[in-house]
């Protein structure tokens, strides 16, 4: 199942993508209940509750597509230096945060966050925020969307807990990285989090080996598969719900592969015009453009 979140004749509506991708049917829902996006459509997938009633068949030609979870709850739970030859190019290209440049696989799973508002849809500009950055860089990644919340998950129950995923490009300020060391502001700056294009379940991909890509124009920089993963998805579940209890709509973002701006020598970061494709295996594509 795909869900997809969308603006039609001026109103925000929820709807499942059919098999071909080139129509939606639209969710009859409360204007309230269709402004939560896909959340609200996956609270009762989670429920047990029965979906609402499906109405009009409306071509993509004539919807705007938003993020699938327009404004997450909270902020978006992100594994940082989950590939090892991302790791070795983060270390070799003296611009990532933090006092070690070393080329190891780290030893428990990097978590930090970017906040709600950062999120924008596919098609949407990612700002240039050019007086606090020269070093834009994007970062391709699954994202596991929760379904089933817990705490305290084990590694076993993990993926019970997983309604399906998305795509997110975890768009970064390296400057802003390396200069105050934590990475949440530079992470976060608004439209720093694209996100989309639908929601998809669990069952339409084997995150065990999917391939992730993504191009610069029409370069392409990145080319891995989630079979790479320092730390599988049970194990950054397992880590995060420790001691902090996930929700239905929790986004956890998990990693981005080599390929990077500033893995480039000399450093390949975003420029004003430039368009940003990731493509993740039976999801699709995440598509931006830099204003």
């Amino acid at each position: 199942m795909k869900i997809a979140t969308f603006i039609h004749n001026g109103e925000r509506k929820v709807g499942i993508v059919n098999s071909e991708l080139n129509y939606v049917e639209c969710f009859k829902l409360a204007p309230a209940v269709a402004n939560l996006g896909g959340l609200a459509i996956l609270e009762l997938l989670v429920e047990g509750e029965e979906l609402p009633e499906l109405g009009a068949k409306i071509e993509f030609s004539d919807i705007k597509l938003e993020a699938p979870i327009p404004r997450p709850r909270r902020n978006i739970f992100c594994a940082g230096k989950n590939y090892l030859e991302h790791v070795k190019e983060v270390a070799h290209s003296g611009l990532g945060s933090g006092t070690t440049s070393s080329t190891a696989a780290p030893d428990a799973p990097i978590i930090f966050s970017k906040v709600p508002e950062s999120v924008i849809a596919a098609g949407a500009p990612i700002l240039r925020h050019a007086h606090l950055t020269s070093q834009v860089d994007y970062e391709a990644e699954l994202a596991v969307i929760i379904g089933i919340g817990g705490r305290e998950i084990s590694q076993d129950d993990a993926m019970k807990h997983v309604w399906g995923y998305t795509i997110i490009n975890d768009v970064s300020a390296r400057d802003l990285q390396k200069r105050h060391q934590q990475w949440h502001l530079a992470k976060s700056l608004d439209s720093f989090c694209p996100m989309g294009p639908w929601l998809v379940s669990k069952d339409e991909l084997d995150v065990s080996d999917t391939t992730i890509k993504c191009w610069v124009n029409s370069e392409l920089r990145q080319n891995a598969s989630t079979s790479q993963f320092i730390f599988d998805i049970p194990s950054l579940i397992a880590t995060i719900s420790a001691g902090i209890t996930l929700y239905p709509g929790d986004i956890i973002a998990t990693g981005t592969p080599s390929g990077v701006g500033m893995g480039f020598k000399p450093p390949k970061f975003l420029q004003s015009g430039d368009r940003v494709r990731i493509e993740i295996n039976g999801i699709g594509y995440l598509e931006n453009r830099v204003a």
